[in-house]
């Protein structure tokens, strides 16, 4: 991606593909293969099936991995260790070699970074800076700390903001996306903290993440980064992000979601350009419009700003993400290896053959976390009730509904939360949940009269009127009129 990124580098300064790989000391024919390349966006690639001989101990390892999370960790167990206890513990029957299992541990280990290069920090139309600040929020009726990546443009002092749980790379690629598309067109180049999720700058040297790698080239910006500890370089964003707390997020905002308060935030952020330009005398609105002229064009298609890993669950089918976010996947998973998607709001897990099996909220935090995905509870509870005494499904439903579910015979259980399942799949969990809580007032338990409930909450709400429909009394009179004819 390196030498890609700065065949694109050149051409966007106007070189043509003779002289780049002339620079570059690459193939002309390779330089114009790249050159044409405008695509840059990253799939998740199903996971091809495969057989090792460590399989059978893998269960075990993960055990023993798993139990190493509460110890000391001079006292955890190393690839040597793990091999040498296997050979004693199962003499004559495990039978795999040492870099077998040196290898499988290596493979649970996280993906490192990429360097790119950077730009001297020369200002004019069309060139912005970003940086991240930090506010509270109440989303859903519980008050949050969050973050929100500014992008100001010092030319036409316009500036916009997006929220989010952290400052990683996915966040910045999704804002500075959604703030690209909403604008029409890509700045020239973009001035980022050296302390930014994106990557960072030590000496001449620039370390970039390859999510946001990837996501520079697709849209064709260049990047710079600050000296350390030199935020007066970037001195615009830095007034722009107290300005817009102290005007968009004052008082504390109440919201029903940061994707949805992110789409209204756009649109407020540019209300604000109808004031005079603090030097140039001129609206903000007509400099910004002045500025546009000089953005880059957007691609043919918009990037996909997820990150492709794969993860290990545990033997209740759960894998961790930054050491200490907890995400379900499915009982039947367990002790698998997992294609993960990570993204800047949310966490989707992929099956082998590509397809969404679960999505969770991202959780961003220094705490410990659970996200449990009900669906797939439920699926799970369908074939085994009994387990629902001690299921998180249990926990996470209203007492009344907890003790009247708690009451009934397995048989009778198995019914409900298959019907249950069911109104999930089709309508969402939180109105399957609705329905059962609705039939359980109404005493009408059955399956029909739960997915009978499901869709009028779904499309039409309880409250709703039924609609009086089609005259139907001239068939009533008919038949009637046939049936009194007959002997």
């Amino acid at each position: 991606m390196n030498q890609i990124d700065q065949v694109k580098e050149l051409q966007r300064q106007g070189y043509g593909p003779k002289e780049i790989a002339a620079r570059l000391s690459i193939d002309r024919k390779t330089t114009a293969k790249y050159m044409l390349k405008d695509d840059f966006s990253t799939a998740v690639v199903p996971g091809r099936p495969t057989t090792s001989k460590l399989d059978p101990w893998k269960p075990q390892i993960e055990q023993w991995l798993e139990e190493d999370r509460r110890t000391r960790f001079k006292q955890r167990h190393t690839a040597k260790r793990i091999h040498h206890r296997l050979l004693e513990e199962h003499p004559g029957v495990y039978e795999c070699s040492y870099p077998l299992v040196q290898r499988y541990l290596k493979q649970r280990k996280s993906e490192g970074k990429e360097p790119s290069g950077y730009l001297e920090l020369l200002w004019g139309e069309g060139e912005a800076q970003a940086d991240f600040g930090e506010a509270d929020l109440i989303e859903a009726g519980l008050r949050r700390t969050v973050k929100y990546l500014t992008l100001s443009f010092p030319f036409s002092n316009g500036g916009y903001l997006q929220l989010f749980g952290g400052e990683t790379a996915e966040c910045v690629a999704q804002g500075l996306k959604d703030i690209f598309h909403h604008i029409g067109g890509v700045p020239s180049r973009i001035v980022f903290d050296n302390a930014s999720g994106v990557g960072r700058r030590i000496g001449e040297r620039v370390t970039l993440a390859e999510l946001f790698l990837r996501f520079k080239c697709h849209y064709g910006f260049s990047v710079s980064f600050c000296n350390p500890a030199s935020g007066h370089e970037k001195g615009h964003v830095e007034n722009k992000v107290g300005y817009l707390r102290r005007n968009l997020l004052v008082p504390v905002p109440t919201v029903a979601s940061l994707e949805g308060w992110n789409e209204e935030l756009l649109e407020l952020a540019e209300r604000d350009f109808q004031r005079p330009h603090y030097k140039k005398g001129q609206q903000i609105a007509e400099l910004f419009e002045q500025e546009r002229l000089h953005l880059g064009p957007l691609p043919a298609r918009p990037f996909n700003v997820e990150r492709f890993s794969r993860a290990h669950t545990d033997g209740y089918g759960k894998f961790c993400l930054d050491g200490r976010h907890w995400y379900s996947s499915a009982p039947e998973l367990a002790a698998h290896e997992l294609a993960v998607g990570i993204r800047a709001h949310s966490v989707h897990v992929y099956r082998e053959d590509g397809t969404l099996l679960c999505a969770h909220r991202r959780i961003f935090g220094e705490g410990r976390s659970d996200s449990v995905d009900y669906l797939t509870s439920l699926e799970a509870l369908v074939k085994k009730p009994g387990a629902w005494v001690n299921s998180a499904l249990r926990a996470g439903v209203a007492e009344g509904t907890r003790e009247a579910l708690d009451g009934m015979a397995k048989p009778d259980l198995r019914r409900v939360l298959t019907v249950l399942s069911k109104s999930a799949t089709a309508f969402g969990f939180d109105v399957a949940v609705a329905s059962l809580e609705e039939a359980l007032r109404r005493g009408a338990l059955d399956g029909y009269s739960l997915q009978a409930v499901s869709a009028r909450i779904a499309f039409d709400g309880l409250q709703a009127q039924a609609e009086s429909g089609c005259d139907l009394r001239a068939y009533d009179r008919a038949f009637i009129a046939v049936a009194g004819d007959r002997p």
